[in-house]
């Protein structure tokens, strides 16, 4: 686990696309987070680092967008989501088992209905408008090995606690 300070949206965005070097097929990443505190802008930047070239949106009412770049990036919001069983309505397993990336936000609310390995970004308000901290964790194996090479890219925006 480890902690960055972004200071405006566009650093958010950067900070996701340098993620996004680092993204596999098949990876699992929840965005948690208040509502307005960037998950969607993040995920903007993730899916340009991808090469999707198709604006990104918070697919709030829809729940799922799926947006085609180097790998297919399926953008899920679950943040509408009253029941765990509703999740199953989503075919997370079949999104998973593509040639993909999928992001969920609001993730936390879905835990239990995840494969326990993926990447958690928590997204939190600053002190100044646009500042955000994001707590970058890994859940399970499928990050061990590429979260070392990940702070390092990311380091012009790692704080110390």
């Amino acid at each position: 686990m480890f902690k960055a300070k972004t200071n405006n949206v566009d650093e958010t965005r950067q900070l996701a696309a340098r993620l996004a070097e680092f993204v596999i097929s098949k990876d699992l990443i929840l965005l948690v987070g208040d509502l307005g505190a960037g998950k969607t802008a993040f995920t903007q930047g993730l899916g340009e680092s991808l090469g999707v070239t198709d604006a990104i949106t918070s697919p709030t009412f829809i729940l799922a967008r799926a947006y085609t770049g180097r790998l297919v990036l399926h953008h899920l919001d679950v943040y509408r989501i009253e029941d765990l069983d509703e999740v199953r309505d989503l075919a997370l397993p079949e999104l998973l088992e593509g040639d993909s990336v999928t992001v969920i936000e609001w993730g936390d609310q879905i835990v239990p209905a995840v494969p326990q390995n993926y990447l958690e970004v928590r997204l939190e308000y600053g002190l100044e408008d646009d500042q955000r901290y994001l707590t970058i964790s890994r859940i399970g194996e499928s990050w061990k090995n590429r979260m070392e090479a990940l702070q390092e890219a990311v380091d012009e925006w790692i704080i110390s606690e």
